[in-house]
């Protein structure tokens, strides 16, 4: 069986989720034996070509290349609902371009519920993301490394958020928050998903440079698994997600978090998460040191069952299954 794992990853599209996803993804079943995959390969013949974003690249590419068409649905359209500046009319292209493909891969329970519903004839498969749990890991060398390069120091809390400068991700949530609580540092890594078509781009450039001296915007920042490890608590005030990568990697790295209470969060993070509604919640959750020490005690042990080295197994299984079928 011959596969190839292709995702759009040139200008901004290498810094969005489903590329880091798909690397990992990658990089792990290249270390199984027996598997030829290859990755972003522009060749037609293939058995299975596992496709992880919809652009203009991998739509390309759908169009003249053999095999089983797989996609990975890290996108479903209400996710698009404040992120992107023209979110009804890419919503409406949704059952489109998935219909296109043989085979969707859900990666939670409610994403494939939207999915069945969007498109009820579509093979579907559950496999949820995956984590590299031997690199998001605690790292005292690299909590003091991470503090060093944003200037701030030990003894002072950290609260840190990983994600794409949006509305969706709930960065006015994280404002407001920060302005709140001024003897607290609030980190927050990451920018813009789609540069100046991002919604509400200047406003929010506007409402950073008017933010607190507590209030730090790193942009991307060299090593990802510095933050995680300098953090005290992980913050995800996000409005829509299907299975973010930054709360299995904060819980990896054995970081307690606070998240908003959506459906995914609850369904699939509910265990080993402090879920709020309000901000008043996120506040007081944030200065309950007894539950985050009761988090940050359970937090790792529960991406075990993410770890990527199962993930990918599952994979695979389910590329051999298509080709056979095929």
């Amino acid at each position: 069986m011959r596969a190839n794992i292709f995702v759009e990853d040139i200008f901004f599209f290498k810094y969005i989720g489903c590329s880091t996803l798909a690397k990992t993804l990658y990089r792990q079943i290249i270390t199984l034996d027996h598997h030829d995959v290859s990755w972003n390969s522009y060749n037609a013949d293939f058995d299975i070509v596992h496709y992880h974003s919809f652009g203009p690249m991998a739509l390309t590419h759908r169009s003249y290349s053999k095999g089983v068409k797989l996609l990975t649905a890290h996108s479903t359209p209400r996710l698009n609902d404040g992120n992107v500046a023209f979110s009804t009319f890419i919503n409406n292209q949704y059952p489109k371009i998935y219909g296109k493909f043989d085979h969707i891969i859900a990666i939670t329970p409610p994403s494939l519920r939207e999915i069945q519903a969007m498109l009820p004839d579509m093979e579907t498969t559950l496999i949820p993301n995956g984590v590299n749990r031997d690199k998001f890991k605690p790292d005292e060398g690299k909590r003091r490394r991470f503090r060093e390069y944003i200037g701030v120091h030990d003894h002072d809390t950290i609260v840190l958020t990983v994600a794409q400068e949006t509305p969706r991700k709930g960065i006015y949530d994280f404002l407001k928050l920060a302005q709140m609580m001024p003897d607290i540092t609030f980190v927050w890594v990451g920018g813009y998903p789609y540069s100046v078509l991002s919604k509400d781009y200047a406003k929010i450039e506007m409402m950073k440079r008017s933010s607190g001296k507590n209030v730090i915007f790193t942009g991307f920042v060299p090593d990802i698994t510095d933050a995680y490890a300098g953090a005290d608590i992980f913050f995800l005030p996000s409005y829509a997600e299907i299975m973010p990568m930054v709360l299995l990697e904060a819980l990896s790295t054995g970081v307690p978090v606070v998240a908003r209470d959506i459906p995914e969060f609850r369904e699939v993070f509910g265990g080993a998460s402090l879920l709020f509604s309000e901000i008043n919640e996120a506040e007081a959750f944030i200065r309950d040191e007894v539950e985050l020490r009761r988090m940050k005690g359970i937090s790792r042990k529960f991406t075990k069952p993410f770890d990527i080295r199962r993930i990918a197994e599952e994979h695979i299984k389910t590329y051999q299954r298509l080709s056979e079928t095929a």
